[in-house]
């Protein structure tokens, strides 16, 4: 069931998998829906207490202006802690996707109590903006695409669902799965309030406004060989969001890190990756 917790002084949706006596493990995504239940629910039945929670400005969470966010990056790592905290857990294994990877690499460098171990999927050593010059940058065919995507009616959601399946179907890899990205889809704008104004429904889409509006302070990616816990990068293929170069630096700058390749994914979870990611992150948490 989902709840609300006060953590850092926002209230944020939560919600777990599992039993609280198994080994725990929090995921940090955009929203908690990032994560699939079946995904959560397969963890869990292997000894994992699984936490998942929206970000402010998703979901269920607290929200206010994603054009001008009145928190930063390190508010958001805080809010990570926070988390833990409002479940009675000293560390959990913490595993972060897209932007919840920077949370995540923060969360390690700044509170490495809290991380028992660091899995980092789809992310890089940098913030929003333009990356380090031996980074490669997000694909040009990827920011054409959403430089000129048609204007979603964000008022109409059939509209706004058809507006974020096509922004699923360019960050995928070659084997893009629309009835699966659409299901996803739709359950993250239905659970999205509206608010009084149903424009506001766009929440379910806006963390990229966010991000982009955020103040990231410090770099952090010559702070990455400070990280000790143990660490698994994960990363697709074909990803063109953040281009496996991306992949490859954060294994190679964190010590010990190790490395897993998805086939023929792009910047995605899907169900076809589980059989994969599963494993990996059972053997990483044991």
């Amino acid at each position: 069931m989902e709840t609300f917790v006060k953590a850092n002084g926002v209230e944020l949706c939560a919600e777990v998998f599992g039993e609280p006596a198994d080994t725990p493990m929090l995921l940090v995504g955009n929203t908690m829906l990032t994560w699939h239940d079946d995904l959560c629910a397969r963890l869990a039945a292997q000894g994992r207490f699984v936490l998942r929670y929206d970000l402010r400005d998703t979901g269920r969470s607290t929200s206010g202006d994603p054009e001008a966010p009145d928190y930063t990056l390190r508010d958001l790592v805080a809010d990570a802690a926070g988390v833990l905290g409002a479940y009675g857990l000293p560390s959990a294994h913490v595993v972060g996707f897209r932007a919840g990877g920077w949370i995540a690499q923060l969360l390690a460098l700044d509170h490495p109590e809290r991380v028992a171990s660091l899995t980092l999927i789809g992310t890089r050593p940098t913030a929003p903006g333009p990356s380090d010059s031996d980074l490669p940058e997000h694909a040009p065919e990827l920011m054409a695409h959403f430089m000129n995507r048609p204007a979603a009616d964000w008022t109409d959601r059939s509209s706004v669902v058809a507006f974020m399946v096509e922004n699923a179907r360019h960050l995928s890899g070659p084997a893009f799965d629309e009835a699966e990205a659409r299901e996803s889809i739709e359950r993250i704008y239905d659970r999205t309030p509206a608010g009084s104004d149903p424009g506001k429904a766009h929440r379910a889409n806006q963390m990229a406004t966010v991000f982009a509006a955020l103040d990231s302070g410090a770099r952090w990616r010559e702070r990455l060989g400070g990280i000790t816990a143990p660490t698994l990068v994960v990363h697709g293929e074909d990803d063109a969001f953040f281009p496996l170069g991306n992949g490859r630096a954060l294994a190679a700058e964190i010590p010990a890190a190790e490395l897993l390749i998805l086939p023929d994914t792009g910047n995605e979870l899907p169900r076809r990756t589980w059989d994969e990611i599963v494993p990996a992150l059972l053997r990483h948490t044991s």
